[in-house]
């Protein structure tokens, strides 16, 4: 380990943010950077434990205590070779990741952990800085083709895996840009997207194609991947959780997902005549979902000019600590404030929308009750209403951020034919494959809604699984938490 008193001598630091009322008025990035001082510091408060819970909190098993000792060290290039044995995007998990591993970490037990996402993001702009980032196509093709359907993190960290064995990938993306949820459903103030693209170049340089308007079981037939030796599904969870009430067919009320898809559309500097705009300026937003999506609804709403913003969550108010049924090392439920949160809204826990109600077409007013978790019978967790705990709300523009319930059953699920599991997710065998052989499916597609994070794991899993298919042998692509990717020669 870099410094053995670390952990006692330097508090736990993150990067600092750009005030509110600058960041308010525009996308860019809410953390400015933090120095490399402060970052080598935060780094020698790893503790390099004999048991490192964070790489097992990791769902990519990231070797963290290497990359930490190394940064310690300023031996950053081999810091970066560390991290990038595991994760082909630490660019993007270094700013979006929840952060699992923290959560695991043996100094979080009566500390504040370690910044563990923080230090990874800071040794990843170092390499791209530094142009370790530069292409390395595989030096001898296998001779097979793989088609990759869906463009985010999943099939992303497939495409890379599998051109890195040898294999000829294609990636095929319904949207007109590539990244998926990267690109369409995380705001510019998380995730700039320069920082997908220069990560897309990369992989094009490197081999990877891309076509994009391309929605396989549509306008691109099915039976063209026929040509391929093998699929892998990457579609994501993209069918959106309604709220079936009274109401619910006035205008005014969007799905999250469109929402946020809009407003980076605009950011992109696309013209959206053919789209019907969805403003929160000077209206009376209801973002409806406590999660990291309503989060983002909140942040986007502020920026457009909202009159008010106000958030609603089914579930009671989070603890402040740790709780008891949640003990180190998993991921607790706690309350948390985002940086969106920061910016301006009015939350509430435990509230249950009974109806939506306008003049006009159009939403006026929320009614909504008071709920309690409460376990019946059967064991079953149910929200009973509470009594004389009726409200009424202003709502010019309400957002439903309540989750996904799965892929799209139609188009390529079901003119492939594949079996869908009881949660209405692609159903896969140990090596990923699905019910019909040769197509293979990774992410929110197979897992149900999930992080960025375990998107990438899963890519990469599937990969190995696809690598197999096509070989028939072992594959030499690393498994969770293994050492260096592989280079063909």
């Amino acid at each position: 380990m870099g410094k053995i008193t670390g952990f006692m001598e330097y508090p736990r630091e993150l990067a600092p943010r750009r005030p509110v009322e600058e960041r308010k008025r525009d996308y860019r990035d809410v953390y400015l950077e933090l120095p490399v001082r402060k970052v080598k510091r935060q780094a020698a408060r790893c503790m390099d434990c004999g048991v490192p819970f964070c790489q097992a909190g990791c769902p990519l098993g990231n070797i963290i205590p290497d990359w930490n000792d190394l940064v310690y060290q300023g031996e950053w290039e081999a810091a970066f070779g560390r991290l990038r044995a595991t994760n082909n995007f630490p660019e993007f998990t270094g700013r979006i990741c929840p952060a699992p591993c923290e959560s695991a970490c043996v100094l979080g037990i009566n500390e504040p952990p370690v910044t563990i996402e923080q230090i990874e993001k800071s040794i990843s702009d170092r390499a791209w800085k530094e142009n370790w980032y530069a292409p390395h196509p595989p030096a001898v093709r296998t001779g097979r083709k793989v088609a990759v359907v869906g463009s985010g993190p999943a099939g992303l960290a497939a495409a890379d895996q599998l051109n890195k064995a040898g294999h000829s990938v294609t990636v095929f993306e319904r949207d007109d840009r590539i990244g998926g949820l990267l690109r369409y459903g995380i705001p510019d103030f998380k995730l700039e997207k320069w920082i997908v693209d220069r990560r897309i170049d990369v992989m094009c340089e490197e081999g990877v194609e891309f076509v994009t308007s391309a929605e396989v079981g549509k306008n691109y037939p099915v039976t063209a991947l026929d040509d391929f030796c093998a699929v892998v599904l990457t579609g994501g969870a993209t069918k959106p959780r309604d709220m079936p009430v009274p109401g619910r067919e006035l205008a005014g009320i969007h799905f999250a997902w469109d929402y946020l898809w809009r407003q980076n559309k605009i950011n992109a500097g696309d013209v959206m005549d053919h789209v019907e705009p969805i403003t929160a300026a000077g209206k009376d937003i209801i973002v409806i979902g406590g999660g990291d999506t309503g989060s983002d609804c909140v942040g986007t709403a502020n920026r457009q000019g909202a009159k008010s913003v106000t958030q609603f969550e089914l579930l009671p108010t989070p603890p402040e600590d740790r709780p008891p049924h949640q003990p180190w090392p998993f991921m607790p439920m706690v309350f948390q404030t985002s940086t969106s949160h920061e910016e301006g809204v009015d939350r509430h826990w435990s509230v249950l929308t009974k109806e939506f109600s306008g003049d006009d077409g159009f939403v006026q007013e929320l009614r909504t009750v008071s709920v309690l978790p409460k376990q019946d019978a059967s064991g079953r967790m149910r929200f009973v209403e509470q009594p004389n705990s009726e409200h009424l709300w202003p709502a010019d523009l309400v957002l439903l951020a309540v989750g996904y319930a799965g892929p799209e059953p139609d188009g390529v699920i079901a003119q492939l034919g594949i079996e869908l599991d009881e949660r209405g997710n692609v159903r896969t065998d140990a090596n990923y494959m699905s019910s019909r052989p040769g197509v293979f499916a990774a992410g929110d597609m197979r897992r149900g809604q999930s992080l960025v994070v375990w998107a990438i794991a899963e890519g990469r899993e599937a990969a190995r699984g696809v690598d197999v298919f096509l070989r028939e042998e072992a594959t030499e692509l690393p498994a969770k938490g293994e050492g260096d990717l592989p280079r063909i020669h």
